[in-house]
């Protein structure tokens, strides 16, 4: 019996300037088998002592539990922020042929 797939959301939070290349360079380097924009975020927090309101580019990452080491690492090497949002969420179902195909696209070592 074949191992079942655990598919990961990760949930980055990025400027709108940095959103797409940074979405692309995940598929292509093959850590994420989608990625989702959703632009017009607002978001409000306290950085450094001080109240920041900020426009955003949320980045929904749809990966493998496996991959998740080296898309940290990715993120971090491309992400504008000290301390970027990086968020990730096991989903607890996924239907089986998407887990099929996030497995299929995630490959670790592959270009």
């Amino acid at each position: 019996m074949e191992a079942k797939v655990e598919v990961l959301l990760v949930h980055v939070s990025a400027p709108p300037s940095e959103a797409p290349e940074l979405a692309r360079h995940l598929v292509e380097s093959r850590l994420a088998a989608c990625v989702s924009l959703v632009p017009g975020v607002r978001s409000v927090y306290r950085w450094q002592g001080a109240i920041e309101d900020a426009g955003e580019t949320l980045l929904v990452i749809k990966t493998t539990v496996q991959a998740y080491p080296a898309l940290e690492e990715a993120i971090r090497a491309r992400h504008s922020y000290q301390v970027p949002e990086i968020l990730g969420l096991r989903a607890s179902e996924a239907s089986l042929p998407y887990a099929a195909w996030v497995q299929e696209e995630v490959r670790l070592g592959a270009s």
